[in-house]
């Protein structure tokens, strides 16, 4: 049995094709949120959903092959669309009829393509780190010229990073499970490392209570060469071309030094996008773990923009 002061839970269900998928549960009261995480990331990466009063009933789940996830099958059913069906499956399992959706990574591009399948259970939308294509920037920006490198060849550029990662990720595992526990994500640590916490975070808001070693030794686990497939399958699906037409509120959040979905891209996004609202902060792909307090800043304005 749970214990009372730790309502958090895991379950096991079956996804729409009978792929078995571990879905996580904050067991906390307030309004719906489905986490559509990074490839690989886990629930821990969120501190603001986390504790019984936190505001937020959250949701989420581990990706196809990945963190308690099973394989499919059919070893083909990967793709942002698989996906979208296992975070309506998860939404059904939480009792949620209508919630917002986080995406962070890949999964904005999970996030979105649910928006646009089932307009009546996306209340609004929180995307970061992420585009409505599931392909990465690889390449940097040639500005101001960016024309000179056509999408075409990012989209190449990605697949080829994605292959690597099964010569790359190994080594690097074994590298991240040498971190020691110390490293905290918080102010003080960064304090110890000589960087003054309040130009990385403008909110002046509490750090994290999780190490920064702990998230990456979640993500080490994972099987290379799997992970891989799953970053190729995501990199196939293309952008939209009826985004304008998606009318949800949606709060877009861009790291200025995120190379892997630039501040050109979020920015491209957000234009084509009827209610968007575009926030910069002076941060990488990691924004989730940076800058906690003012992501949940935006998810409950987001909250008040979508009468939840």
């Amino acid at each position: 049995m749970t214990p009372p002061e730790d309502p958090e839970y895991r379950e096991d269900l079956l996804a729409r094709d009978g792929t078995l998928l571990r879905r996580w549960d904050n067991g906390a009261q307030g309004v719906p949120v489905v986490v559509s995480n990074g490839l690989g990331a886990s629930p821990t990466a969120w501190p603001f959903l986390h504790g019984a009063d936190c505001g937020y009933h959250a949701t989420s789940w581990h990706h196809r092959g990945l963190g308690g996830s099973a394989r499919p099958d059919d070893e083909t059913r990967i793709s942002v669309h698989d996906h979208v069906d296992d975070l309506l499956t998860v939404m059904d399992a939480a009792g949620m009829s209508r919630a917002l959706v986080v995406g962070w990574s890949v999964g904005v591009a999970i996030a979105i393509e649910a928006a646009r399948r089932a307009p009546d259970r996306v209340a609004g939308l929180l995307v970061l780190g992420g585009a409505a294509t599931g392909a990465f920037r690889v390449l940097p920006q040639l500005s101001p010229l960016p024309a000179q490198v056509p999408e075409g060849v990012h989209r190449r550029a990605a697949q080829i990073g994605g292959w690597l990662l099964r010569v790359v990720g190994p080594p690097t595992a074994g590298l991240i499970n040498l971190l020691p526990r110390s490293l905290d994500a918080g102010r003080d640590a960064l304090g110890r490392a000589g960087v003054d916490p309040a130009q990385l975070d403008p909110t002046g808001s509490a750090a994290p209570m999780i190490t920064l070693a702990e998230v990456a030794r979640e993500f080490a686990r994972h099987d290379w060469t799997w992970f891989s497939r799953l970053v190729l399958a995501a990199a196939e699906h293309p952008t939209p071309d009826d985004l304008g037409s998606l009318h949800v509120p949606v709060t877009i959040v861009s790291g200025d030094l995120d190379t892997l979905a630039p501040p050109a891209d979020m920015t491209a996004l957000a234009a084509v996008l009827p209610d968007a609202r575009l926030v910069r902060l002076p941060g990488s792909h990691f924004l989730p773990l940076q800058f906690p307090d003012a992501l949940a800043g935006e998810l409950a304005a987001l909250a008040t923009r979508a009468q939840l």
